[in-house]
């Protein structure tokens, strides 16, 4: 499953409605993956959201050190086919960081998102949280 940064942002944050559905799902999946840009978004959304940065620093390093959960970095070709969807999915209001999952779960074959985000659903691929 790929890990997205409102999937995360639920593991983080007990107060987020999805906290506890997501700390199964991230339990129970055998291998995760996350790209750098996810990383990227979620220290500010961390800072957007009042949680302190040392906390979010902290639950990132923590993230990329567990076996399970790859970190793929985002080089200049995959960034330039998240920008190339991007262009061809205008009227979605996409991100770069959203364009590049969905170009990466679709080179892996990975069908699930660990999102609440629905652009996740409109690429045609299962978001496992609501």
């Amino acid at each position: 499953m790929l890990l997205d940064t409102s999937g995360l942002f639920c593991l983080l944050s007990s107060r987020e409605s999805g906290h506890d559905l997501a700390k199964a799902m991230f339990a129970q999946s055998a291998r995760s993956m996350v790209h750098n840009y996810v990383l990227t978004e979620m220290v500010a959304l961390g800072i957007a959201r009042g949680v302190p940065s040392e906390r979010v620093l902290a639950f990132l390093i923590a993230l990329v050190e567990v076996p399970e959960v790859e970190l793929v970095w985002v080089d200049e070709v995959l960034h330039d086919r998240g920008m190339q969807l991007l262009r061809e999915r205008t009227d979605k209001a996409y991100t770069l960081c959203d364009a590049v999952s969905f170009t990466l779960m679709r080179d892996r074959a990975v069908t699930d998102a660990l999102t609440t985000d629905h652009h996740f659903s409109q690429e045609g691929f299962r978001k496992l949280l609501q």
